[in-house]
């Protein structure tokens, strides 16, 4: 008896076909199917997570008090770039006396920290030398005039020769010249102060002898003096535009005054790379004095009609700057671009309106659409700040 065998045979027909390819591949779709399954069950779960959350966060605002907050309405006003720089005060002219001639001190009419005119006499030297030299000088020269003068005559007549009188007139020429010299030293015996000013430092002494240029003295004008700031390189092209900066003198209760540009030096003049400025100041009645210190108010550049908060209020997070807009006791987020900046107020240059409010306190205890509780309405900085 043969054994019996069974052979799998491929169905022939289109439907015996498709019912092998689905038997056969049964575990396949049912794998499929359960990923599917499993995705659709967690976009399911995170979008009805984000429902929950998103109900969660809004039954927590409706729940919230309403914050506290001051808001400012913006109003278009003046905003300057300002840099504080401090400086000294110079004399406006520092002018050392020194002796022209030799001699011996024999009268010292001012002394240190004395105001003296221009003209003024600070000292005298023993001119009696020089009184003798200055009259023999005359007599010489007179004498030679007269020489001339005869001679001058007599060569009209014809009586001496055209080389004669010239040699008398070069003759009284040079007795002229030795009666001016010693005209110029008799009068340097007298020591006058060239300038107006204050006498700093006085090193005449009666009975010291002085020989040509050893030092008298040192003269201050400070009917003007320069107010020297340092400007750094960054702000130099900006401050030579500047006719006008206005300047405080601390040691004078912070006084102010107006400085004129008077020199800007065209290279650094410091290690530090700070260039040099020279303020001209108007001191008529000599308070100001060399050696104070000053602070220069400069303003670099000025903007009107500008928008500007304080700059507190701009809350800077994940490379975002911006600010909360109330908007009938709701606010709204609002992201803005800042300018300039003058003490604690800074310029929005984009974000802002004129007569938007925003809030300046409570800012950071709020939320974008959360309702606020308005508590005052501010237009002037300045005025809540005080």
């Amino acid at each position: 008896m043969k054994p019996m065998t069974t052979a799998y045979q491929k169905p022939s027909t289109l439907r015996g076909k498709i019912v092998f390819f689905f038997w056969n591949n049964l575990p396949r779709f049912i794998l499929l199917a359960m990923i599917a399954l499993i995705f659709g069950l967690f976009f399911t779960i995170s979008d009805k997570k984000s429902e929950i959350q998103a109900e969660q966060e809004a039954a927590i605002k409706e729940g919230r008090p309403p914050v506290n907050t001051i808001v400012m309405e913006l109003v278009p006003g003046t905003i300057s770039n300002r840099i504080n720089l401090p400086g000294s005060i110079e004399p406006w002219n520092r002018l050392e006396l020194i002796s022209k001639i030799s001699g011996s001190i024999e009268a010292v009419l001012v002394e240190e920290g004395d105001t003296v005119a221009k003209g003024d006499i600070i000292a005298k030297i023993e001119s009696d030398d020089y009184r003798i030299a200055f009259e023999r000088a005359q007599a010489a020269y007179k004498l030679a005039k007269a020489d001339y003068t005869r001679d001058k005559t007599v060569y009209a007549k014809g009586a001496i020769p055209t080389a004669e009188l010239d040699a008398r007139e070069t003759k009284m020429q040079t007795a002229k010249a030795d009666l001016d010299n010693a005209r110029l030293m008799l009068e340097r015996c007298t020591i006058t102060a060239p300038i107006s000013g204050v006498v700093r430092k006085l090193d005449a002494k009666i009975g010291l002898y002085l020989g040509v240029g050893d030092p008298i003295g040192r003269i201050l004008q400070i009917d003007r003096v320069k107010a020297v700031i340092g400007i750094p390189e960054s702000d130099i092209t900006a401050v030579r535009t500047l006719d006008e900066i206005e300047l405080q003198i601390q040691a004078l209760d912070n006084m102010s005054v107006i400085g004129r540009r008077h020199f800007v030096s065209s290279s650094p003049e410091t290690a530090a790379r700070l260039y040099r400025l020279e303020l001209a100041v108007d001191n008529p009645d000599h308070m100001i004095l060399p050696g104070m210190f000053v602070r220069a108010d400069i303003v670099k550049e000025r903007k009107e009609q500008a928008l500007s908060i304080p700059f507190y209020s701009v809350i800077s997070r994940n490379d975002e700057q911006y600010v909360y807009v109330e908007r009938d006791g709701v606010v709204h987020k609002r992201l803005v671009e800042t300018g300039i900046m003058e003490k604690w107020m800074v310029e929005i240059t984009k974000g802002l309106q004129a007569g938007e409010k925003i809030v300046i306190e409570g800012h950071r205890d709020v939320e974008n659409d959360q309702q606020v509780n308005v508590v005052k309405v501010i237009k002037d900085p300045e005025a809540y700040s005080l």
